[in-house]
């Protein structure tokens, strides 16, 4: 078992696509060939964090918050970053992060957010943009199916929860192949029509190789003839915090004893209750403070998230419930995420949850 083999799953869950501009997931110490002895899922890397990996023999950290998010211009050890980069490098250890386009998936740390409170008709609150893209490529009519199942097997044609999404035209191609040509109908020289399909569908970004290779390999032609085309449709898979509803509402107060319960929380700092049951939630892991107003769009009667300054709570204005639960607390379920993914995926193999609890901030 390889990196690499570990580092797949992971992307194929959470394309890296899928990360903020400022974000640093991926393998950021390693090398994607070396042997993996196992596997510690962990939230942040800290250095008591390295050393469990250490002694349990495992030489591979999967975290969610990356390690190293800005450059790094000397490793002298005057830090806990540095600290953690020469210990990770001293002892083989390589550091893989799955930050922000784990924050952007649906079963991902937002996902996992709603499942634990119990809302159902779970939608992303800020979807992505310049996100899809349109195929489109011209097939012989009796090609067509294969053609199309094969683009469809490498990922295009999904809308919402319909897959094989796509639309076709009759029509006539014409062509005329040249001399060090060896035409797939017609004769090289010579002017032919031939009836074509025109077939068309979507795919999102990160696929797009992997489309037009499968494109390739199954058409008939010597020479395949197809458009792309961006789109500035939202990409409702994919995208920033998450919004859904509660079977049954809940008072306020009920709701957010609740909530502490639930995510253990130490304290949860929260505006004004505004005497209404919640019903709608809306939910970012981590700093979310900035999607404060897709939640009061999309009519939440309450936003879960972590990080907002002082200030930031007068933007309720008595319209929505904010409930600050902490950055580790709302985050902390990811781990179970990542080791349900890999386990599911490879049954016999060590991979363990890390027994540190990262958590920097401390209650009295």
């Amino acid at each position: 078992m390889q990196i690499k083999n570990i580092t797949q799953i992971l992307e194929e869950f959470a394309p890296p696509a899928y990360q903020e501009s400022y974000d640093n997931s991926g393998l950021i110490i390693g090398t994607q060939s070396d042997e993996v002895t196992g596997v510690l899922i962990t939230l942040d890397v800290t250095e008591e964090v390295v050393d469990e990996a250490i002694a349990l023999g495992y030489n591979l950290i999967v975290s969610h918050h990356p390690i190293v998010m800005g450059g790094i211009k000397r490793l002298n050890g005057k830090n806990y970053v540095e600290r953690c980069v020469i210990k990770a490098i001293r002892n083989n250890i390589a550091i893989y992060a799955c930050h922000t386009n784990a924050d952007s998936v649906l079963a991902g740390v937002n996902g996992e957010i709603c499942k634990r409170i119990g809302l159902t008709n779970c939608r992303i609150l800020a979807p992505k943009t310049d996100t899809l893209f349109k195929i489109v490529t011209f097939v012989p009519e009796a090609n067509a199916d294969e053609v199309r199942n094969a683009i469809f097997n490498a990922g295009a044609g999904h809308i919402g929860n319909y897959d094989s999404c796509s639309f076709s035209i009759n029509g006539n191609g014409t062509f005329r192949g040249g001399e060090n040509t060896n035409p797939f109908v017609g004769l090289k020289g010579e002017l032919h029509t031939e009836k074509e399909i025109r077939i068309e569908t979507i795919f999102p970004s990160h696929l797009k190789g992997k489309v037009i290779s499968a494109l390739i390999k199954v058409h008939p032609y010597e020479e395949v003839a197809y458009d792309i085309y961006p789109l500035a449709n939202n990409f409702e898979s994919a995208g920033s915090g998450m919004y859904g509803d509660l079977e049954e509402p809940e008072d306020e107060l009920s709701f957010l004893n609740r909530i502490k319960e639930v995510f253990g929380c130490g304290t949860i700092k929260y505006t004004a209750l505004n005497n209404r049951p919640i019903k709608k939630v809306a939910v970012c892991g981590g700093a979310g403070s900035f999607l404060l107003g897709k939640a009061k769009a999309a009519g939440a009667d309450v936003f879960i998230s972590g990080d907002f300054k002082y200030h930031q709570y007068f933007d309720a204005e008595n319209e929505i419930l904010i409930a600050d639960i902490g950055h580790f607390e709302s985050e902390q379920f990811t781990k179970e995420v990542f080791f349900e993914l890999l386990t599911k995926k490879i049954p016999n193999f060590a991979i363990r949850l890390s027994k540190v609890n990262t958590n920097p901030i401390k209650y009295l």
